[in-house]
């Protein structure tokens, strides 16, 4: 292990980097400073070319500037701007500082900072969402499609308000997660793609390109266009911020959905419930102090990273603010935004492996689905009543409910007792009358729906998984 790591600031660099050297290195290959400085390079190198292509510069210099940009390295980059104090012209400089004196004019021609800065920053968003997010998302994806297939049947209490209320399975529970997922992955593939650049100049009229160009929105798109991307409706010195917004929502939203399901099954290992449990290593300690605890601490991992991540949305909206054609007020901020993409990529990764590896306790489901047994067909009681015609059902059955709890009897036992319920029970199907005695058939299409969610959105997960192949 490279004990320099621990050198680093940022916990995303040092812990999360060791905790998961693999996709760290891959994050690294799109999100890193050296990443970004390749992307910037792209653009200008995309500038120059269709400059060739106009006729504005020879074949020759645009492939001077491809040579020249392969060779020029972000410390370089770094050590210029302690000169020019402007990072942009410090990549420029340190590329027509390669390549010959008649092509130093066309390096950066017509073009202005953010120019390239914004549509460097919508490629390498683009390119990390498509070969590293969506695959690695589509994994955790996986792995809870397969979960919810597994205990498709699985019978479990359902809970509102931390309080038992009707049978589930826990497949249906966990399906749940699958459709929010996957709902979120498309917003996410889409906003993704939805990302501009511009090469619109200073303010985004063209005044520049409008010097030489009678089409300066064409010479935009064509530059654009050799990047894989489109320009916005419209730009001042900066892309419009939308875009951006609409992508990192798209990112919140999504690690809220992590954060749910981390949250749910946290709240399933507490002692007094156990339903579920993280796999737990035989060199595994659970406390320094304590040495029969097995906490859910992977889980509440990912909760605890949600928390860090979901308010930087707040200043990507206050990001959108910018005066008139510019300000510098987001300058720093935007920089961040490359964290809350690691560190939802670093999340999933982490809350696929106990998804693939969750112990869940059939036992101890049933156990406490038996705690609530007798009570639980109040619903379909006052249901099948009204549906027998009975006049104010809904209140006939919450008095029996108090009636059971005061007297300490089965609600079952006492419906079988009263003689005014009789003459509506005796018009009830006999499918329907079975339900009220045996409560574990009342789950409705659970099984069914989870099982139907997994199918669709596995049909879906086989083209985000193959980018990354």
């Amino acid at each position: 292990m490279d004990a320099y790591v621990f050198h680093n600031i940022s916990p995303l660099d040092h812990r999360y980097r060791v905790s998961d050297p693999e996709l760290a290195a891959l994050l690294r290959r799109y999100l890193s400073e050296d990443a970004f400085v390749r992307y910037q390079l792209q653009v200008e190198v995309a500038l120059t070319e269709t400059l060739a292509a106009r006729g504005l510069c020879s074949p020759a210099v645009a492939e001077a500037v491809r040579r020249a940009a392969a060779d020029v390295s972000p410390a370089e980059v770094y050590e210029r701007e302690r000169t020019t104090r402007h990072n942009v012209r410090a990549l420029v400089n340190a590329i027509r500082d390669r390549v010959p004196e008649e092509a130093r004019p066309y390096v950066h021609f017509t073009a202005t900072s953010m120019d390239i800065l914004d549509t460097a920053r919508a490629l390498q968003y683009r390119a990390v969402t498509r070969e590293v997010l969506l695959p690695q998302l589509a994994r955790l994806l996986d792995a809870w499609i397969a979960l919810a297939r597994r205990e498709a049947h699985t019978l479990q209490i359902g809970r509102t308000h931390g309080q038992h209320a009707v049978p589930i399975t826990f497949g249906f529970a966990v399906a749940e997660y699958v459709a929010r997922l996957g709902e979120r992955m498309e917003r996410l593939e889409q906003a993704a793609h939805n990302l501009r650049g511009k090469m619109a100049g200073a303010v985004g009229a063209y005044n520049a390109a409008a010097l030489f160009f009678p089409d300066p929105e064409g010479f935009e798109r064509e530059v654009l266009g050799r990047l894989g991307l489109e320009p916005g409706e419209h730009a001042t010195q900066v892309v419009a911020p939308e875009y951006l917004t609409d992508y990192v929502h798209a990112l919140v939203s999504c690690f809220g959905v992590l954060a749910n399901f981390a949250d749910d099954m946290r709240h399933l290992q507490r002692t007094e419930i156990g339903e579920t449990g993280e796999a737990f290593d035989p060199q595994q300690v659970g406390s320094s102090t304590m040495p029969h605890k097995r906490n859910p601490w992977n889980f509440e991992h990912v909760k605890s990273l949600w928390k860090t991540f979901m308010p930087r949305m707040m200043t990507v909206y206050m990001d959108q603010i910018s005066e008139h054609q510019r300000d510098l007020t987001n300058s720093a901020s935007s920089r961040f935004v490359v964290e809350i993409v690691a560190g939802l990529a670093l999340a999933a990764g982490r809350l696929e492996r106990e998804s693939r590896r969750l112990v869940v306790d059939r036992q101890a489901m049933a156990r406490n689905f038996a705690q609530s047994r007798d009570s639980i067909i109040a619903e379909p009681l006052y249901i099948l009543l009204a549906s027998a015609g009975h006049p104010d059902a809904h209140e006939a059955v919450r008095r029996l409910t108090l009636e059971a709890e005061r007297v300490g009897r089965p609600l079952p036992q006492l419906v079988q007792e009263r003689e005014d319920l009789a003459p509506y029970l005796t018009r009830l199907a006999p499918e329907q009358r079975a339900v009220l005695a045996e409560p574990e058939r009342y789950v409705g299409a659970a099984a069914r729906k989870a099982l139907a969610v997994c199918d669709r959105w596995a049909a879906r997960l086989v083209g985000w998984i193959a980018n990354q192949n």
